[in-house]
């Protein structure tokens, strides 16, 4: 049984190497939840240079009706993209870090083995997991010990129903890793919680800075896997001996970053004024501003703010939401039906479909598992008394239209909750460069936007690299090197009537109940 640290969130006492001098050479692994991602990054202490080295599918497998991750799969990926690294780079690489998706998790044996498949946070075991805890734990408490929004993919529900259900693998399970952990420890050795990872599963306390330790208790849930945290830009240790000599990598760090993609991508973020919004553009979209301490109040738990952890001892107040994988699951519906579009056709028939004919509510339950989504969404529009999309230009146009309302309402809540009115918004993440979805964003808010980096969990994830081997000496310093490295793209607002009287539209239809 791990020993409960007082002080939670530390660093682990590692002396640094000797400065490198320049450029540095490092390895970022980016997990996301359709594919894994390795680039080498190049920094000469002003610009950062990113090529990607290999990237890898993340398809998940239900077997017995339960949806895993291939976790191994998943390694083989991570350490083939490592050996590109060597190929490419030679044996300069000093350092390497993981960062990915949260909430979802691997429980090991009392030797350190993978006793199962970590389960895909789309699995429906959570479905009753979720009223159940709520039912013992009251919603507004989970909330004022977590500040985490309340959704049933999270961490504890993941655990209470695998209590409930008396799995038997928690007889035998030892330790908790978070996914990035996961990989972290196969590369290194050393079994540690990030903090930002830490900070997504709901059962970590961010006032306290340590696990929730009461609520675990008063679940039932075994307190024992909850072992240390540890905060972004930690050197863990070298490589394993076999790691580095399989890879080529010898002598190179293994570094928890903001292991989080989110909290990544935050890194990234070139923010030109204080107070900005941010959306975290991918599978997931997230909206948000950066705080200094949690805010944990009334006013957020109404609105479903959730407080998750960031670099440099930031907080981030936001939203997640439904993002660009609704539009995913309908590429794979189409392409199952024998069509098979490319984004850039997509655009162009978005693009020319009219403007604003349909929304959707992309948070809504229905559009929550895998399946036919162009179905549900022509089901959604009949049901709700709009013109039901027509092809994959209508189709694409509703989806994105959609989640720039959602982006504007989500910045109207925070802008509530925090007191601050945000002066811009900037995109990161896979939707930056969807010029459609930027510029709509621009007249949905009547912000100026501003799009970029792309990569910005790679970007983040290489720049907290950078400051953890002392090359750069602030979150700030880090974000001048991102907007240096990776100019954004601006966009203005143009055409604010036709998307307020959108926007009113959108908020009746959740009014009048169609969320579920």
């Amino acid at each position: 049984m791990l020993k409960r640290a007082g002080a939670s969130v530390r660093t682990i006492t590692q002396p640094l190497r000797p400065q490198v001098r320049h450029p540095i050479e490092m390895v970022s692994v980016d997990l996301g939840a359709q594919s894994g991602r390795v680039a080498l990054g190049s920094f000469d202490g002003r610009r950062l240079e990113v090529s990607e080295v290999h990237r890898f599918p993340n398809v998940p497998v239900r077997v017995h009706d339960r949806l895993q991750w291939d976790a191994l799969q998943l390694y083989a990926g991570v350490l083939d993209g490592m050996r590109a690294a060597t190929r490419q780079s030679g044996t300069s690489v000093v350092s390497v870090a993981v960062d990915g998706w949260g909430v979802d998790f691997a429980l090991l044996d009392r030797s350190g083995r993978l006793l199962q498949n970590p389960v895909h946070y789309r699995d429906r075991r959570t479905e009753s997991a979720f009223r159940e805890v709520c039912a013992q734990v009251p919603a507004r408490q989970l909330f004022a010990r977590t500040g985490i929004q309340l959704m049933p993919i999270n961490t504890i529900y993941q655990l209470w129903s695998m209590v409930a259900g008396q799995d038997p693998v928690l007889d035998v399970a030892k330790d908790l890793l978070l996914m990035p952990d996961l990989f972290h420890y196969w590369l290194s050795g050393v079994a540690r919680r990030e903090l930002t990872e830490a900070t997504t599963t709901q059962c970590y306390d961010p006032v306290a800075g340590d696990w929730a330790w009461d609520l675990l208790e008063r679940l039932g849930l075994p307190s024992h896997l909850f072992g240390e945290i540890v905060a972004p830009g930690t050197i863990l240790g070298d490589l394993r001996p076999e790691v580095a000599e399989d890879t080529g990598l010898t002598g190179a760090a293994v570094i928890s970053p903001a292991s989080h993609d989110t909290a990544s991508a935050i890194a990234a973020v070139p923010f030109r004024e204080p107070g900005s919004a941010y959306v975290s553009s991918g599978t997931w979209s997230v909206v948000g501003t950066e705080v200094t301490r949690p805010v944990i109040d009334d006013r957020s738990f109404s609105a479903n703010l959730t407080n998750e952890g960031g670099p440099s001892g930031t907080f981030q107040l936001m939203s997640n939401a439904t993002g660009l994988w609704l539009l995913h699951e309908c590429q794979r519906t189409w392409e199952q039906h024998g069509h098979r579009w490319e984004f850039s056709e997509l655009a162009a028939l978005a693009g020319a479909a009219p403007p604003l004919a349909s929304l959707v509510d992309p948070n809504a339950a229905a559009f929550v598992a895998p399946g036919d989504m162009p179905g549900r969404i022509a089901d959604w529009c009949r049901r709700t008394g709009q013109e039901v999309p027509e092809g994959p230009g209508e189709m694409v146009r509703c989806l994105l239209e959609s989640l720039t309302l959602v982006y504007r309402q989500t910045i109207e809540l925070l802008t509530a909750v925090s007191g601050v009115s945000p002066p811009a918004v900037h995109i990161v993440g896979g939707g930056s460069r969807n010029e459609l979805l930027c510029q709509w964003t621009a007249d949905a808010t009547g912000l100026p936007v501003w799009a970029g980096p792309t990569e910005a969990s790679e970007v983040g994830n290489l720049l907290v690299q950078a400051m953890a081997l002392g090359e750069l000496g602030s979150l700030e310093d880090a974000r001048a090197v991102a907007g240096e490295s990776f100019s954004p793209v601006l966009y203005e607002p143009c055409q604010p009537g036709p998307w307020d009287e959108a926007y009113g539209r959108f908020k009746q239809l959740n009014q009048a109940g169609m969320v579920t």
